[in-house]
């Protein structure tokens, strides 16, 4: 019985080893922040998920991607990265080259191949966003100067959330937060998703990028797809739908790992069984052998 149990015990410690649940990152796009993630990251944490929501700067493309790769570099383990509109191309390029990174989800995203950018992709699919934004001048230290980009706020509502309360939208039309144009303008290096399993969810509602855009994107990536009937801050409108799609992204490996680690265990098993059968058969041969032994001792006494 000892031995049954040194060979066995191995084996349940192998097969009933869970993989370590990965970190989630959740990156906002543009005219947005954080903040927007909040329903789905309360879902997600319930389920016992670390979540990190970082402020994308929106300044461009190269300098935000740049900075959300530093967050990524600063976590343990594996990740699953999950970007919201422009956020999606930010991500694109953020996850290139980082092993760790085990599954990317698109929100409602742009996602640009190689060579793309947010405007070549819009002017491809046109949505109601290029007659619904303004732009400003800004400066910044060191002599540095650009243009930012916004919705009109009186746009806010119809453009960019229809799906939420009108008085909601307005508001966050109050704190949006401006992307500067090189956001839109600059050109992908590289595209994550050519690498690594993608998921996407398109919002059949969506007007500030078209929803044939969102669909071809995930098309071409090979994204497992939902549609939902949604606006464009579906992560707002509706966080169950987009949480549940996070966590397919979460959940994805450990269902493929799972299968081999069933058949590891039950490998274990059946050994097992079959080294405490033959202790078994061992045991009741030497007591045999020990009774019979006895017998011819006694008759030579007699």
């Amino acid at each position: 019985m000892a031995l049954c149990t040194a060979v066995s015990a191995p084996a349940a410690a192998d097969g009933g080893a869970a993989p370590a649940k990965p970190t989630i990152v959740l990156v906002h796009g543009a005219f947005a922040d954080a903040s927007s993630w909040n329903g789905v990251a309360e879902r997600l944490e319930r389920r016992g998920y670390t979540v990190i929501a970082p402020a994308n700067p929106l300044r461009g493309l190269y300098s935000d991607s740049t900075y959300i790769a530093s967050v990524l570099d600063s976590i343990k383990g594996p990740i699953v990265l999950a970007g919201h509109s422009y956020g999606g191309a930010v991500i694109s390029t953020a996850a290139a080259g980082n092993p760790r990174v085990k599954s990317l989800v698109y929100v409602a995203a742009q996602v640009p191949d190689v060579g793309e950018s947010g405007m070549s992709l819009s002017a491809r699919f046109p949505s109601e966003l290029g007659t619904a934004t303004r732009t400003v001048p800004y400066r910044a230290g060191g002599g540095v100067s650009g243009t930012d980009i916004y919705v009109k706020r009186d746009k806010v509502y119809p453009v960019f959330a229809a799906c939420l309360p009108e008085r909601q939208a307005n508001l966050l039309g109050v704190t949006q937060r401006p992307a500067a144009t090189t956001a839109f303008s600059e050109k992908a290096r590289v595209a994550a998703w050519k690498t690594i399993p993608s998921w996407a969810l398109v919002s059949r509602q969506d007007k500030t990028i078209n929803p044939d855009q969102e669909r071809f994107e995930a098309k071409r990536a090979h994204s497992h797809t939902v549609e939902i009937n949604s606006c464009h801050v579906s992560l707002i409108a509706d966080p169950e739908a987009v949480s549940d799609l996070v966590l397919q992204a979460a959940t994805a490996g450990e269902s493929t790992r799972r299968p081999a680690l069933a058949g590891t265990g039950a490998t274990h098993d059946t050994r097992s069984e079959t080294a405490f059968t033959g202790i078994a058969v061992a045991s009741v041969v030497a007591g045999a052998g020990a009774v019979l032994a006895g017998r011819r001792l006694r008759r030579r006494a007699d």
